[in-house]
């Protein structure tokens, strides 16, 4: 499909650069088959139902997001897979003032040698010294809010809560799964006074999902691989609950990626563990979940190409315009949606 055809007209004032406070006050648009309504996140329970499974990502954003200099240039480093103990695969600003063997020092006694550059802007960076790597990054780093927060203020201490979900557990993210930054401890009790179980995954979000698609056609576009684990008991669980009649409701794309990619023909979740770059637009079949809970995303983005898969691109772009003449915010600090197609 041409990527012209998931455009669409935002006003920079829909950007949401704080969350809201509670982050169970949130709206929520509700989106099953074309039909469209309005609620908030604290609905969720009413509108789901016992025997529903939602699956979060229970990955923890880290601070990677580096400034550092190669003799005079200044070059920074947005962290986005780790590729072994002390080498991070790394989108860099200024790259072309960094070459193969050079040393960048990002301060702090914290320091990475160039070890290949690709096509693509991105380098493989081994980090120097003796001293745990995270140690490292937790030292130089800051947090890596998306580009369209970022370039509007300044990253402050409150980011370091405020991007990250009360699942965040296992470090290695650079993006924060967003949809689930709604949830809070109130929310979790209804759920679980209605019937509605959770299960977690593993998805270590990459850098990759910033990038703009620069292809006129979808099938021209490449994923950057992203890390994700699904352990045999967890498999095991979501098979039964749908076996039993429940839906598996996917808290955030990065779960419904993990999933899809776990899934095989007729549905079955196996064990998983490994790098996935599914990419997911209209024609592709779900074969897992019945149900997205996400926030709003990017035109042409890979995001809002894999919620019309699921919905339509029709109905998408007719719940987005609802979305923006209804004051709804948009993007990581934003409001939610829940997707349930027929």
């Amino acid at each position: 499909m041409r990527v012209a055809d998931f455009d669409f007209d935002l006003s920079p004032d829909r950007i949401a650069l704080r969350p809201v406070r509670p982050r169970d006050s949130a709206r929520l648009l509700v989106v099953r088959g074309n039909e469209i309504s309005d609620h908030e996140v604290l609905d969720l329970p009413r509108l789901l139902e016992p025997g529903d499974v939602l699956v979060f990502n229970d990955t923890k954003v880290i601070p990677a997001q580096l400034e550092g200099k190669r003799g005079q240039a200044s070059i920074g480093a947005t962290l986005h897979k780790r590729e072994g103990p002390r080498e991070w695969v790394a989108f860099l600003r200024n790259a072309k003032r960094a070459r193969p063997g050079d040393t960048i020092d990002f301060g702090r006694d914290v320091s990475a040698t160039v070890v290949e550059k690709s096509d693509d802007g991105s380098a493989l960076l081994r980090f120097l010294g003796d001293e745990p790597v995270e140690l490292l990054i937790e030292r130089a780093g800051r947090m890596p809010l998306p580009p369209y927060i970022a370039s509007r203020r300044e990253t402050d201490e409150a980011d370091r809560s405020d991007y990250q979900t009360m699942f965040a557990r296992e470090e290695g993210a650079v993006a924060a799964p967003t949809a689930a930054l709604h949830f809070t401890p109130r929310l979790l009790e209804a759920l679980d006074a209605r019937g509605i179980s959770r299960e977690t995954l593993t998805l270590h979000v990459g850098a990759g999902t910033f990038l703009p698609v620069k292809a006129e056609d979808t099938a021209e576009h490449k994923m950057h691989a992203e890390w994700g684990r699904i352990d045999a008991a967890t498999a095991d669980r979501l098979n039964a609950a749908r076996a039993a009649g429940g839906r598996l409701i996917a808290v955030g794309t990065t779960s419904l990626r993990l999933l899809e990619s776990a899934a095989d023909a007729d549905g079955t979740i196996h064990p998983f563990a490994g790098d996935t770059a599914i990419f997911i637009t209209p024609g592709y079949r779900f074969r897992a979940i019945g149900g997205l809970i996400t926030n709003f995303h990017l035109p042409r983005s890979t995001l809002f190409m894999l919620v019309t898969a699921l919905m339509g691109l029709d109905v998408m772009k007719s719940a987005y315009a609802h979305a923006i003449d209804g004051g709804y915010r948009f993007y990581s600090y934003g409001d939610a949606s829940l997707l349930l197609p027929r």
